[in-house]
């Protein structure tokens, strides 16, 4: 439903966002008070939910099952509104559908929701001209300066979603995916073969049997939808070849109180409590060199094999590229980070060290995000200018 000013929800509350308590609920500050809300998005959102950044919440109804009295439905980021609400979003597809805004969808007509084959459940059944048509939709809310992922985690039953589409595409039915992007600066679209290397791999391999579409939307201060719709262009060149299982990582180690640390033939050292990034290479298998990191029983090979063991949590991103980029990430967080041990997994290269700390943990800081966000995404709008 949309209300009559064109927002897609009633009274709108500005706050500030403090902190994510877990998946489904986050904690803001609402008129100079805390209170919990609830998060209606299940993905990371690391670029998005930082600390101090406005969000906006509204409040939820009576109804006894609610844990939370507010819902956390959008967040600002560079001064616009992010809509977070993924079940909005069919709403807003819907919109878009029956506006005639989707293109290769101009003419058709929604049946009805939530369409079920089997196992799995998809949000649209339309009569498209002569022919029904079966279409999912995403809500994409990880993207760079113009260039949008999807997912921003690990999306197992998204990627169960493309092969059971494809499958009813074989026996004849029309099926497509719909990305709605929360952004209206973005220009491109790519799965987000970093985070989620099999859905990228399926999403690419089913290219011929699927329709894709991806559309950029911008939010008002209301919530109610901007007037501009953008489609979006999937570069397929760029796709191919960065797709690939090799490239750099960062491992993001959490040592809960300082300890002294033998690391190989570089000697004793002492590390305080906080927070440790590491930068890494493979030329070929990157999923399994970080499945490696992240196991603590194992033989210690490399520099970073005697850190892993003292760390209490251990997390891995990859930075999947064609280009050869390690050291120019160690250098890029030389610049937000603290040097550590001089020498430390950089015996083979000029860098002073691959090994840097800081006090907090780096995921909720825009200088970290903003640095993955460039090596993965804004680092490849040269090429698509």
């Amino acid at each position: 439903m949309v209300m009559e000013n064109g927002s897609f929800f009633p009274e709108v509350l500005p706050g500030s966002f403090i902190r994510r308590v877990n998946r489904f609920v986050v904690e803001c500050s609402l008129g100079g008070s805390i209170v919990r809300a609830h998060l209606p998005n299940p993905g990371r959102l690391w670029e998005l939910l930082l600390p101090g950044r406005k969000v906006i919440l509204v409040k939820n109804g009576p109804a006894p099952e609610r844990a939370t009295p507010y819902t956390a439905v959008a967040v600002y980021r560079d001064g616009v509104p992010i809509l977070l609400h993924t079940q909005v979003t069919n709403r807003v597809a819907r919109f878009l559908l029956e506006g005639r805004r989707i293109g290769g969808l101009e003419s058709a007509e929604v049946l009805r929701r939530e369409v079920t084959y089997g196992e799995s459940r998809f949000d649209f059944l339309l009569q498209n001209g002569s022919a029904q048509y079966v279409l999912e939709v995403k809500s994409c809310t990880l993207f760079g300066k113009t260039i949008a992922m999807f997912p921003d985690a690990v999306t197992e039953r998204g990627r169960r979603h493309l092969l059971k589409l494809a499958s009813l595409a074989e026996g004849g039915t029309q099926c497509g995916v719909l990305f709605v992007v929360h952004w209206s600066r973005a220009r491109y679209f790519l799965p987000d073969y970093h985070t989620d290397f099999a859905f990228a791999r399926t999403f690419t391999d089913l290219k011929e049997r699927l329709a894709y579409s991806a559309v950029s939307v911008s939010w008002n201060d209301d919530l109610s939808l901007g007037a501009e719709i953008r489609e979006l262009e999937i570069p397929w060149g760029i796709l191919e070849r960065e797709a690939r299982d090799r490239g750099c990582y960062l491992l993001i180690l959490h040592l809960p109180h300082a300890v002294t640390i033998t690391v190989g033939s570089l000697g004793r050292f002492d590390f305080d409590e906080g927070y440790y990034i590491y930068v890494g290479s493979a030329k070929k298998n990157l999923a399994k060199r970080l499945e490696r990191h992240l196991r603590k029983r194992k033989n210690f090979f490399w520099h970073i094999d005697y850190r892993r063991e003292h760390a209490e949590k251990c997390a891995a991103l990859p930075i999947r590229s064609s280009a050869f980029l390690e050291h120019d990430i160690a250098l890029a967080l030389g610049g937000i980070a603290e040097p550590s041990v001089r020498g430390f997994g950089s015996s083979d290269c000029s860098c002073e060290t691959h090994l840097f700390a800081m006090r907090d943990n780096p995921v909720h800081t825009p200088e970290f995000t903003n640095l993955l966000q460039y090596f993965r995404m804004d680092r490849l709008e040269k090429e698509l200018v």
